[in-house]
């Protein structure tokens, strides 16, 4: 659902429902009480008549639009703009002077991106599918989220910054749209914190939709 924002100053996140990078963003907007400020519009991928090209000749979400026309693509691009937009005390974003938050969010990006591989590949018709390529990530995924699961029992990602909203997205991503990837299996740390974070508003109003399917319209 878009949200409508009849002013002229405001900015313009275009997002798709599917996209895990695109809904950390989504939650950021919530978290920060930005929601008067930033726009948060739907736009179709993979679409030659999508809203969002003019704009992000790219076609990748997100991308927010900023009140002098400049768009800022890329998750940690948009974050920086949306932290600047509240106190410091209120920022998302970890910097160098907190390395273990900064490095939290590193991995859980990185994590995230080996999934979208992942799911790339499933999405192929069977025949062209790389069976390396699926090993290659589903281990790698596997790897991490062990790391990922052993770090919140330690009592990591126990505040509400950018690192933890990406891991809430790309388990969701998971539990959602790559069903492939069992990640609660022997991770009882992350299944916990998975499952208490569902009642934030930011990740109730922002949960994807299911299944694999892409979001260009279909071609008739």
């Amino acid at each position: 659902m878009s949200a409508r924002i009849d002013r002229l100053d405001a900015m313009r996140l275009f997002h798709a429902p599917g996209s895990p990078y695109a809904r950390i963003t989504r939650m950021a907007v919530i978290e920060l009480g930005l929601e008067d400020r930033v726009a948060v519009e739907e736009a179709t991928l993979r679409d030659p008549a999508s809203v969002l090209l003019p704009f992000n000749p790219v076609g990748r979400v997100p991308s927010l639009v900023l009140d002098d026309g400049s768009t800022i693509t890329e998750t940690t691009p948009v974050l920086m703009v949306l932290d600047s937009l509240v106190a410091p005390e209120r920022r998302l974003l970890p910097g160098p002077d907190a390395p273990r938050a900064l490095a939290a969010y590193g991995r859980v990006l990185g994590m995230l991106d080996g999934i979208a591989v992942w799911n790339r590949e499933l999405r192929r018709p069977v025949h062209e599918r790389s069976p390396g390529v699926i090993a290659l990530e589903a281990v790698r995924a596997a790897r991490v989220a062990d790391a990922l699961d052993a770090e919140v029992a330690a009592g990591g990602f126990a505040t509400m910054d950018a690192a933890l909203l990406a891991l809430i997205s790309a388990l969701g991503y998971c539990a959602r749209r790559h069903t492939a990837f069992d990640w609660r299996e022997g991770r009882p740390a992350l299944a916990a914190l998975f499952d208490a974070a569902q009642a934030r508003p930011s990740v109730a109003r922002t949960v994807p939709p299911a299944g694999m399917g892409g979001t260009a319209p279909p071609v008739r």
